[in-house]
């Protein structure tokens, strides 16, 4: 899993509260098991018409946030059926963060074991980054999960607060695969001994 440390970017706004996972990938894209290529279908029915042409009012097909890798929006954010494929298709557009009221328990969780810190902060704090995201690619916001801030274009800086564990493995590039590496020297002395004292299993 890539690391998050620093992040500066271009923020795009989607002011919409109770935004569920169908309507981030729906479930016609749920065939694959591969993290790649779910970005093209991100918000696919916001994003696109009926006939696959895209929406131009949409945020992310304007043309300052094509490449937009923070996403804030409303409370609420991730409801619905607790698909990972939601996290990965919001990863492989690009988007490595999430600013919101609140989020849905289960993909607050999976944003952690795929590389996304999703962040909450208080409704005021988030109008005012909705208001930033608002001007486009001319004001990008940085977000430095080590000194747990993030910083406006205009010089503004918002604290947020983040579980110790989950900040560690974030900041390592750690989910649980990982964490379990961590200790493969202990696994692999467990393993031996076991072998010497039990070998007939």
């Amino acid at each position: 899993m890539e690391k998050f440390t620093t992040l500066t970017g271009i923020a795009a706004p989607l002011p919409l509260r109770n935004i569920d996972t169908d309507m981030i990938i729906p479930k016609q894209f749920l065939k694959t098991i591969k993290r790649t290529g779910l970005g093209k279908s991100l918000f696919y029915e916001m994003r696109y018409d009926q006939s696959g042409k895209e929406n131009p009012d949409f945020v992310l097909n304007k043309p300052a946030y094509r490449n937009a890798e923070i996403l804030v929006t409303g409370e609420n954010f991730g409801c619905g059926s607790s698909r990972e494929h939601a996290p990965w298709a919001l990863l492989d557009f690009g988007i490595r963060c999430v600013i919101a009221p609140d989020f849905a328990d289960i993909f607050y969780n999976n944003c952690f074991q795929n590389g996304i810190l999703p962040i909450k902060l208080d409704q005021s704090d988030v109008d005012k980054l909705m208001d930033d995201a608002s001007r486009g690619a001319n004001a990008t916001i940085t977000v430095d999960l080590d000194a747990q801030e993030i910083r406006g274009p205009d010089g503004g800086c918002i604290r947020f607060d983040i579980d110790p564990f989950r900040k560690h493995c974030l900041l390592n590039g750690l989910d649980n695969i990982g964490l379990t590496l961590e200790k493969a020297d202990v696994i692999a002395g467990y393993e031996a001994k076991a072998k010497a004292e039990h070998p007939w299993l």
